[in-house]
């Protein structure tokens, strides 16, 4: 094969590689945020659209479906759902038994419930935890309304 023929070939093997590089190495566009490997499109500018909110980036997209079924009431993935949360660490701010509730946010591939919850505070709730070391660290969050 000639020089002249072989120049092309390699030409356009550089342009399918600067393609694929570029496509890897771009972050989503500002309609989108990423959670772990899911990456959730933001319908309007909420990243969470049935409960008309967003999530921050450090809950996984399962929180979604939690968060819209306490703002709805239930129904509720888990029986334990919506039960009191004692606060016994004592690393929420203290308010008497029966303020803070507790929710599970599913763990793909998990055998149980696992590690991560959503924690409410109020009646209808108006503070927002989230923790997914089961209760020993709290990441407060806001919900829009």
């Amino acid at each position: 094969m000639s020089l002249s023929r072989f120049i092309p070939l390699v030409l356009l093997a550089a342009l399918i590689g600067a393609i694929v590089f570029w496509n890897r190495h771009t972050p989503p566009p500002a309609s989108m945020e990423a959670h772990g490997n899911v990456v959730l499109p933001a319908v309007g500018h909420y990243n969470c659209p049935a409960a008309k909110t967003d999530l921050p980036g450090f809950m996984p997209a399962e929180a979604c479906v939690t968060l819209t079924a306490i703002l709805q009431g239930g129904p509720f993935a888990y029986a334990q759902d919506g039960v009191v949360f004692g606060n016994y660490e004592g690393l929420l701010p203290q308010q008497p038994r029966g303020y803070y509730h507790e929710y599970t946010v599913p763990t793909p591939g998990a055998r149980n419930r696992g590690t991560r919850r959503i924690i409410t505070g109020g009646t209808p709730p108006t503070v927002f935890y989230y923790t997914d070391d089961h209760y020993r660290s709290f990441k407060p969050f806001q919900v829009n309304r």
